[in-house]
This record gives structure tokens, sequence and C-alpha cells, in this order.
């Protein structure tokens, strides 16, 4: 595995806390003196990474663009889980929650990836499975929007999505996609225990083979002029829904 670049404050400051040693090297902009840069170069010291002092242009080279704030690290991959049964031997044997997992069926878009990631790590997600012909994969663009969850949450790409989905009813798993013309809204459908929510790209919506597959369809009611939502706001109103329910449950 080639190494990779991570820019912003949030997603450095994560692989910071997360995996220290996996940071080859954090390139600053040698220009900016404020508290929060001041603040973010002593948590870097601490932990023992080698910081480089860098202009503009190079930060821009290295992030690929000039939305890096200042803040590029270059470092190791490192090894998150590799599969979907490790994701769900794993929340089988920890018994803490009912598997949550978020499933993007057809989303290439790098920024949506990483808002969904962000989303996925906020309402305790275990996991966001994608087909890997359609999806975009994990990239610095990605790694920036997701503020660090794509460090934290694995993102799994997998060879047959509908025969992962089928793996995962047989573990118990209810799978639910959402559909604008789905015959129940997401707040009538039970969402306390194991689920596997599933989002297709604006416009398209699921694939066909995806839609035949799951459980249940539900869709998110709309009151105003607009037809649909973005992916990532979509996933957002989906997973916080499912974790409502289980924190109502859980204190029932």
């Amino acid at each position: 595995m080639s190494n990779r670049v991570l820019f912003g404050f949030h997603a450095v400051t994560v692989r910071l806390k997360t995996a220290p040693e996996s940071i080859i090297e954090i390139h600053l902009d040698a220009t900016r003196r404020d508290a929060r840069m001041r603040s973010f170069a002593e948590r870097a010291r601490e932990a023992g990474a080698a910081l480089v002092d860098s202009d503009d242009a190079r930060l821009s080279k290295l992030a690929g663009g000039p939305r890096h704030q200042g803040v590029v690290a270059r470092v190791k991959p490192v090894a998150m889980t590799h599969s979907l049964d490790e994701v769900l031997e794993g929340v089988e044997a920890a018994r803490e929650a009912p598997a949550l997992v978020l499933v993007l069926d057809g989303v290439t878009d790098p920024h949506n990836l990483g808002a969904c990631l962000r989303v996925a790590d906020g309402a305790g997600a275990q996991a966001v499975v994608a087909p890997k012909d359609h999806a975009v994969g994990l990239n610095a663009t990605v790694a920036k929007v997701a503020s660090g969850a794509a460090e934290t949450v694995p993102y799994l790409m997998v060879t047959n999505l509908a025969r992962s989905l089928n793996e995962m009813k047989e573990r118990g798993i209810r799978i639910i996609g959402l559909s604008d013309d789905a015959p129940h809204t997401l707040f009538e459908a039970d969402l306390s225990g194991p689920v596997a929510l599933v989002l297709g790209a604006e416009g398209p919506g699921m694939r066909q083979l995806t839609r035949k597959t799951c459980d249940e369809l539900v869709s998110i009611p709309m009151a105003g002029a607009v037809e649909s939502l973005n992916v990532s706001v979509a996933a957002a109103v989906c997973l916080y829904e499912a974790h409502r329910q289980r924190s109502a449950a859980a204190s029932s």
C-alpha cells in the first residue's frame, strides 16, 4: 500500500490521536502564527511528528488544491478492518449495540462520501459499505471532508453488493432502502434492532437489484418544494433516526 496525504486540521489531528506512529511528516504553512496553528504544532511535536515549514505553493501541490488550511501530512496507511465479516463479528462479540451499517449504492462524489463518513461516525454506525464498481475510493478530498471520520469508520468496498446484503440478512440484519416512492416513511420503520440503511445516488437512486434485495423501502417525507435531499443529508436523517430509536429503547 502506498503512502497517503491528509490535509486540514481535523483530518490530521485525528491521525495524531489515533495513529501518530503512521505520520511520516507534517508540512505547515510557515507564514501562519495564529493560536490555532501554534496549538496544532505543539500537539504534533508532543506526538513526535516531524514538522516541515512549507510555503503555500508546496502545500497546494501536496494536497492537490488550495483548501489545505496550512496543514498537510504525508502518512502511512493504517490497517483497518479488512472485511464486512470482521466488522459484523466484532459487533456481535462486543454486544454493546445492534449493528448499524450505512450502504451507499452509486455514490461517486468524494464530497458526498466524506460527509457520509462524518455522519456515520457521529451516529455510531460501525461501517460504510459500497460496491467497488459504483463508488468513489478514499482519497485526500474524502478525508478532508470527513474531518477525521475516514480514519475511524471502516469504508468497505465489496465486489458484489447484493451478495453482501444477503450475507447481512443471514446475520439477522434488516435491509432498509431509501426510496422516494416507498409506501411508508422512515419514521414508521423500526430501526431499533440490527439494520443496514441503503441509499442510492442522487437522481437514479438504488440500482434495481439492490432495491429488490431490501427487506423494506421507506421514504423521507418532504414538506417543501424540493423533491429530494442530498445523499449525505439523507444519510444523516436516516442514521440519526436510528440513533434516536435505539437511545429510546435503551432507556425504556
